[in-house]
């Protein structure tokens, strides 16, 4: 999986292919392990994903680092994009990969790298059964460390994001295209997404958009030859906590922004000024101004003049990070 930095990525389709675009239906396992393994390496350290990073590198077990030799310079093997929504059945995938096809993959990644190439990466390429086997075990533990414990949010969001789209392509496939990322455009038969340049044709293979929830960035693209074309799209906060309550409450939250921060964004389904939110937490405005700079940063808040006060309220994003309804 591998973004393409820039301007503007054009997608063409054909007649066929506007009657073959698809919403997954279920969250893909390995898919959203793959983002989640991307977002974890990003360089950054921002308000909401910083500590979640230190604490996923914390949290892979040895068994995944093999992992790492996959992707020697942040760009990953066309095998690895599977979207089987089972994960046995995706694992599976991976394993039995044409040889050839994860040859000239390894080939792919490692010739930018300019480094040496690691003995089991060059067995893997010739079929090794270990090698595979290695493969599958660092997929397996990778995704039971990091998103195991949140698996059962990833199935709810996917859920709820394809009850919504499913009501947008009632209306046509247009809306949906246009609508699903900020600055996305449909022309006629091209479709325009931001940030990622060149020119995709779908021939007839169709489209799979695949909403993820362990990112934040742009679309990702997946065009492997004889296969759907499949975008996946950010459609929610970027990372997820562990709710072993059912519910993302300020302790569990406050663990990745703060304790303040936390209730200040419980608070904040409702607008409230600097003053009132000195007020319900005792805090001075000075403190409260702080926090909501750095929440509205994350794009967690939104702050409004409203007289000659400032009215503070929780985004939709903020919400969802929540676990709550906007």
């Amino acid at each position: 999986m591998a973004t393409r930095g820039g301007v503007v990525l054009r997608i063409h389709f054909t007649p066929e292919d506007f009657a073959r675009v698809g919403l997954a239906s279920r969250p893909a396992p390995l898919q959203e392990l793959n983002v989640a393994l991307t977002m974890m390496c990003r360089r950054g350290d921002d308000l909401l994903h910083g500590p979640w990073r230190r604490r996923a590198v914390n949290a892979l077990p040895k068994a995944a680092r093999p992992l790492a030799d996959l992707v020697p310079v942040g760009l990953a093997p066309g095998f690895l994009d599977v979207v089987a929504d089972s994960l046995p059945e995706a694992l599976e995938e991976v394993r039995t990969a044409p040889s050839e096809f994860v040859r000239a993959e390894l080939e792919r990644v490692y010739r930018p790298a300019r480094m040496p190439v690691p003995g089991w990466i060059n067995d893997l390429g010739r079929g090794d059964a270990e090698a595979r086997r290695l493969v599958h075990r660092a997929q397996r533990s990778a995704f039971e460390a990091l998103l195991g414990p949140v698996w059962d949010q990833v199935q709810d969001l996917h859920h709820a994001e394809f009850v919504r789209r499913a009501v947008q392509f009632a209306e046509g496939v247009g809306p949906v295209l246009a609508g699903l990322l900020p600055g996305a455009r449909l022309h006629g038969s091209v479709w325009e997404l931001p940030g990622a340049p060149g020119d995709v044709h779908l021939g007839g293979r169709g489209l799979l958009l695949l909403p993820t929830f362990h990112w934040s960035g742009g679309p990702l693209l997946s065009d492997l030859p004889g296969r759907p074309v499949v975008v996946t799209y950010p459609a929610g906060p970027g990372l997820l906590l562990p709710r072993p309550d059912g519910s993302a409450g300020p302790r569990t939250l406050g663990r990745v922004i703060g304790n303040t921060r936390a209730e200040l964004l419980h608070l904040l389904a409702e607008g409230h000024t600097t003053t009132e939110l000195a007020r319900r937490l005792h805090i001075s405005a000075a403190t409260v101004s702080a926090h909501t700079a750095a929440l509205r940063g994350a794009g967690l808040i939104s702050t409004e003049r409203a007289g000659k006060a400032v009215l503070h309220r929780r985004t939709a994003l903020g919400s969802l990070l929540l676990g709550q309804h906007a």
